[in-house]
């Protein structure tokens, strides 16, 4: 979701040289915080007796996408080929929600330190 990206990377342009550093953190520290250890709302949608739609976000519908995708039937049937639920489950139960919190945010801290230096250095 462009929202979380923008969230944590800023609304600022990137430059394409930084490129390559943007999608190494993208692709090892934020996906996988995202999809494994930070948890969303799902809603609980009711019909009433016109025919309207009304979503609730009930505390017992919140879940990780990981093990919302998990809940579904036939969810097996959704994972890209050669990817199994014990390999996610791994590394979804590899470190605490908090831990991959805090190592998120470190590389993220990183990162801007690394373009920060060197766009400093040019100017």
């Amino acid at each position: 979701n462009g929202s979380i990206v923008r969230k944590h990377l800023g609304y600022g342009h990137i430059p394409q040289k930084w490129a390559p550093l943007v999608n190494e953190f993208l692709i090892n520290h934020l996906n996988p915080y995202l999809n494994h250890h930070r948890p969303c709302f799902f809603p609980e949608i009711k019909t009433d007796s016109k025919g309207k739609q009304r979503k609730s976000y009930p505390y017992e519908k919140m879940m990780t996408p990981y093990e919302k995708l998990k809940s579904l039937p036939e969810a097996e049937d959704y994972l890209k080929p050669g990817v199994t639920f014990e390999e996610l489950g791994t590394i979804a139960s590899g470190i605490s929600d908090n831990q991959s919190a805090r190592n998120m945010n470190e590389a993220k801290r990183k990162l801007f330190q690394t373009i920060n230096e060197q766009v400093n250095q040019a100017a």
